[in-house]
């Protein structure tokens, strides 16, 4: 099994989806576009796509140019019935693939926050191992609505589209579920001043936060990884042909 992770940003990481991509044996191919680094020009070397969050919005192309390309990328293994996992910023490019509009700036959700399922999302294969309500870290200020044709998965009050599926297995999922206490408490650090400037109060009650919501979360999001890293097919299941990127944007 070989899987495509795309970052985004700095600081970054794959926490519980690593967990369980470690768990099946997966081989990581870690690309940085936002570095200069190339994207695959095709899809046929791997068996599934995980894209990551970042701090641009999925719409960026003039300070990201790559945006486009990725985008493209992760309809093109959408189409091939690959599993594709989009988090958080990952999501709106998913949304984006598919035609979807990208909504800048409209809502904040920062820190830990219930999601519950739609009808669709208790029986859905991935999102229904979470139960019918979880907690799981949220930190976006951007959200999409949802593609056409997409299965509506997931709400909270603070936005409807908190996930979605397109086709088997292309999974759109605003909220950081691969964040892990120790993602969190990573960011903690590293993201100081920026936490500061969203909640001046997070860090001093940071143990209280965690104390009420952490292992709750963390249950969630590794049942999630499990059932993602579940859907992927190795390369045999569907042959070895190569199957090249649209040349149409988004």
């Amino acid at each position: 099994m070989r899987v495509l992770v795309v970052e985004n940003m700095v600081h970054s990481d794959l926490g519980q989806v690593g967990v369980a991509l470690d768990e099946a044996g997966a081989e990581i191919d870690l690309r940085r576009p936002f570095t200069g680094e190339a994207l695959p020009a095709d899809i046929h070397a791997h068996d599934a796509l995980v894209v990551l969050g970042g701090d641009q919005s999925a719409v960026d192309d003039h300070i990201h140019p790559y945006l486009p390309e990725l985008a493209r990328l992760m309809r093109a293994f959408a189409d091939a019935d690959k599993a594709v996992l989009g988090i958080c910023l990952g999501s709106q490019i998913l949304a984006r693939a598919h035609g979807a509009e990208n909504l800048l700036g409209r809502t904040r959700e920062f820190g830990w926050h219930q999601v519950e399922l739609t009808s669709e999302g208790l029986s859905d294969p991935v999102l229904g191992a979470a139960g019918k309500t979880f907690t799981s870290f949220e930190w976006h200020s951007d959200s999409f609505a949802l593609p056409e044709g997409a299965v509506h998965l997931a709400t909270n009050p603070a936005v409807a589209n908190q996930a979605f599926r397109i086709g088997r297995a292309a999974y759109g999922m605003q909220f950081h579920f691969e964040a892990g206490t120790p993602v969190v408490e990573g960011w903690n650090r590293v993201f100081e001043d920026q936490i500061m400037d969203l909640d001046p109060h997070w860090l001093e009650r940071y143990p209280e936060h965690a104390a009420r919501h952490a292992e709750q979360a963390d249950a969630a999001g590794l049942a999630l990884a499990r059932a993602w890293v579940g859907t992927i097919r190795s390369a045999n299941a569907f042959g070895n042909g190569a199957w090249t990127l649209a040349a149409t944007s988004p």
